[in-house]
């Protein structure tokens, strides 16, 4: 996961090393948890995706419990085409959902492969539904006074 973030990152690890004040050996030595070393720390992680625009970290420690991470979007990024796009990716999600079912039970039952690749397709949707809900609300909940 580190290392997805340290690619993804502008400039890869002399951009990442250079954002958070360190040499790079030292970057290197944390960022790869070489002898001695305390890994990054999440607020370094945090850091370099909010550059990056990347969120590998929750996504990892959501998936640690099963779960999704799903941003909440800003209400100066909405607007009523936005939550239609946002509408059609969900239907979508939910599309392939129902396509990865009707694929396993042409055979008759639900292998483990099968098994796994509908969960994520569901976890997927499920994301995408929850962003969705959550933009609605975001842009049109009333002001508290």
């Amino acid at each position: 996961m580190v290392s997805a973030i340290i690619q993804a990152y502008p400039g890869g690890r002399e951009g990442a090393a250079a954002l958070l004040g360190l040499e790079l050996k030292k970057f290197d030595n944390h960022a790869y948890e070489n002898a001695g070393h305390r890994p990054l720390a999440d607020d370094q992680l945090h850091a370099l995706e909010q550059i990056a625009r990347t969120t590998f970290l929750p996504d990892y420690l959501c998936s640690l419990y099963g779960g999704v991470f799903v941003p909440m979007p800003e209400q100066a990024e909405l607007d009523n085409v936005e939550l239609y796009r946002m509408a059609l990716d969900a239907d979508v999600k939910e599309g392939r959902v129902d396509q990865v079912i009707a694929k396993a039970l042409a055979s008759g039952d639900i292998d483990e492969q099968e098994l796994a690749e509908i969960v994520v397709a569901h976890r997927v949707h499920i994301a995408a539904r929850h962003a969705e809900v959550g933009a609605v609300i975001t842009l049109h909940r009333r002001a508290i006074k």
